[in-house]
């Protein structure tokens, strides 16, 4: 059996996906990481399902998983899955270690809440990275104005340079005649 450290290497942070506005896990996914079958999974839940409310679990629409296939490269026959995948939010997995009752369970389950915990750090970063360009932006954006100005301003400097000047300098009174 691995430990709570090799379980942590498993990139589970890549199994995260935004699905619906939420960060979610497939149910055969987590199958995999708890060592067990997808059905026998599901089957657990079904005989839990009121610790399951539908902003802890839904099932994916056709279009939903098929987009998903794309982007996780499944082929059709990815075990002759008969049925459309559970997807897991964080609650939902939390709630899975409540019926699960294995020490793999409860080391995947750690695992994946450090991974959702991550993801959310990660995300909160950015979020600080986002409105640091946007107020760039908008001091760099009243600066355009000005800048216009100034070319506006050499060009039309220019244009008078090809006119004809008057002389600068000091002239001198004609000599008395």
């Amino acid at each position: 059996m691995k430990t709570d450290l090799e379980i942590q290497t498993e990139n589970i942070s890549g199994l995260i996906y935004f699905i619906r506005g939420e960060k979610v896990v497939l149910d055969f996914d987590l199958a995999i990481r708890y060592e067990v079958q997808t059905k026998n999974l599901n089957l657990a839940v079904k005989r839990n399902i009121s610790r399951f409310p539908p902003d802890f679990m839904f099932r994916l629409t056709k279009s939903e998983w098929n987009s998903l296939r794309l982007q996780i490269a499944t082929s059709n026959s990815k075990g002759g899955t008969r049925y459309l995948p559970y997807a897991f939010t964080e609650q939902g997995v939390a709630m899975l270690s409540g019926i699960l009752n294995s020490d793999r369970a409860v080391q995947v389950n750690i695992a994946i809440m450090r991974a959702f915990v991550q993801l959310r750090k990660f995300l909160e970063t950015n979020k600080e990275l986002a409105l640091k360009i946007e107020a760039l932006e908008s001091t760099v954006s009243g600066h355009d104005e000005s800048i216009h100005l100034i070319f506006e301003t050499i060009r039309a400097l220019m244009e008078k340079k090809n006119e004809p000047r008057e002389p600068i300098g000091f002239n001198s009174p004609p000599p008395y005649q």
